[in-house]
């Protein structure tokens, strides 16, 4: 980048800070401490993961990283403007950053750059694929991690006609997804056969997984903090820094400086502020989601299910059942809206009818995912003692591991 002195740039740093203890935050801490860097893991909040990563869908949908801005998303704009889609919604407010950051996901949505930032996409969710095994070989948490595999089932003849392309594009490049008829997914999913509306066919891919963002999180934490000396500091604010020739000082809403080699930026959706600062003001769209999490019903999955027409995913989790949905493009309330919740739960019963206990399910849930133009996390190198992971969009939970791995390797000096 511009103005980076490259002899600094090439120094692998001593001690960095890292800002966020979300899933991206934690790996990035792992994947620093690992190398021999004392990390100081910083997050306003009490608690590891209580923002995007608190209840999420829970989907590590490594091969599943088709971008969001498409010619089918330029196609039901108007729907969408119109508010005629009650899973999807555009929540425009007047501000320049939004609308640049809106052009960008127009330009997005070409048939070109749709397929390059999926497959940008399934090359950094196979890295996570390959990190996280690595992990949970050194270190074996207890997040409900499982191999289920997922499908992805299909409603609408023409979309599962994209499915299957995507499929073809993919496979080449390492993906692992096979095109089903409905006997066949049902054969493999019996869930399935509880479903109401009959679907045209589905995408099984074996090899993904599914774990709690949360207790992953919280487990990752204290294994930083016993194995690898992390200094976690929560409850603390950053409200800016001094980036020095020599040193880089988190300045905390305290009044408190906090020193290292080297700062990286990793809180998702509360980064903008900083962002402003790196000229990356319009970088990030909040996308807000909901989810609950009930007892399993008669007919609970025995792997995530993804209902691409509703834009709602199941996911068996530790004798339970995550079910996650809607999409608030631009929403600046991260409140629960105890309708919209309403909405998803009705939306979810109607999918898989007994897939869960839906007339008794815990607390809702509502986050803000951090979405980019072309749905890829920035991992960039700003400054000699500056570096940004942030923007993963709704694929947070899959890609952190990834992009941690990008950090890392990246403030070694190699590209």
């Amino acid at each position: 980048m511009d103005g980076i002195d490259e002899s600094r740039a090439q120094r692998p740093p001593k001690s960095a800070l890292v800002i966020g203890a979300g899933v991206v935050g934690v790996t990035t801490a792992y994947a620093l401490a690992r190398r021999g860097v004392a990390v100081t893991l910083i997050d306003k909040a009490d608690g590891p993961a209580r923002g995007a990563s608190f209840a999420n869908g829970a989907q590590l949908s490594y091969c599943y990283t088709e971008a969001m801005a498409s010619p089918a998303l330029l196609r039901h704009l108007p729907a969408l403007a119109l508010g005629l889609d009650p899973a999807f919604r555009l929540k425009p407010y007047f501000d320049p950053g939004a609308l640049v950051w809106l052009l960008r996901l127009l330009r997005n949505a070409t048939a070109g750059q749709f397929r390059a930032n999926t497959l940008a996409g399934l090359t950094l969710g196979l890295e996570s694929q390959l990190a996280m095994q690595a992990l949970l070989d050194r270190h074996p948490l207890e997040f409900g991690h499982k191999v289920a595999g997922k499908m992805i089932v299909y409603q609408i003849e023409q979309a599962f006609a994209s499915a299957r392309a995507m499929v073809d594009l993919k496979r080449p490049y390492g993906a692992q997804q096979e095109v089903l008829s409905p006997a066949e997914a049902i054969r493999i999913e019996p869930a399935l056969a509880a479903r109401t509306d009959p679907i045209v066919g589905a995408i099984y891919a074996p090899q993904e997984a599914l774990g709690d963002p949360h207790r992953f999180c919280e487990g990752l934490l204290s294994v930083l903090e016993h194995d690898y000396g992390v200094s976690v500091r929560m409850g603390t604010t950053v409200a800016s820094w001094e980036d020095a020739p020599d040193t880089v000082s988190a300045i905390c809403a305290s009044g408190e400086r906090i020193e290292a080699d080297h700062l990286v930026l990793c809180a998702g959706i509360e980064a903008r502020s900083h962002l402003k600062r790196l000229g990356l003001g319009s970088a990030l769209m909040p996308m807000k989601g909901y989810s609950f999490t009930a007892a399993p019903g008669a007919a609970a999955p025995e792997m995530s299910i993804t209902d691409v027409s509703r834009k709602i995913v199941f996911c068996p989790l530790d004798g339970q059942i995550r079910v996650a949905g809607l999409a608030e493009l631009g929403s600046q309330n991260n409140a629960v809206d105890q309708e919209r919740l309403a909405d998803l739960t009705a939306a979810a019963a109607h999918s898989l009818p007994q897939a869960a206990n839906y007339t008794s399910t815990h607390s809702g849930w509502a986050g803000f995912r951090p979405m980019t133009a072309n749905s890829l996390p920035i991992i960039q190198r700003m400054s000699p003692r500056i570096t940004i992971n942030v923007g993963h969009g709704m694929l947070g939970w899959t890609y952190a591991m990834g992009s941690a791995e990008r950090v890392a390797r990246l403030m070694e000096g190699h590209s």
